[in-house]
């Protein structure tokens, strides 16, 4: 049963991410430039930034937490634990 239901929630939170970052672009679309120490952007609208630090989060996890958890190991390997 979670085998079915993972991955329905997992598209339901990313597809409220991105209704949410679409519904704010379109209410802040004043552009604003990230500052970092010495170092500043070019000036970016803020759902641009926000899309991209949201599609950069899926991908990094998305890379982690199968060796992090064991996820993707066989059921012979679990039992050999």
């Amino acid at each position: 049963m979670q085998k079915f239901i993972s991955p329905i929630l997992s598209s339901i939170i990313l597809a409220l991410w991105v209704s949410g970052i679409a519904i704010f672009s379109v209410q802040n679309s004043a552009p604003i430039s990230l500052k970092f120490m010495a170092f500043q952007s070019i000036q970016m609208p803020i759902g641009v930034i926000l899309a991209f630090s949201v599609s950069v989060g899926v991908i990094i996890s998305s890379i982690l937490l199968p060796p992090l958890f064991g996820i993707g190991q066989t059921k012979e390997h679990q039992e050999d634990f």
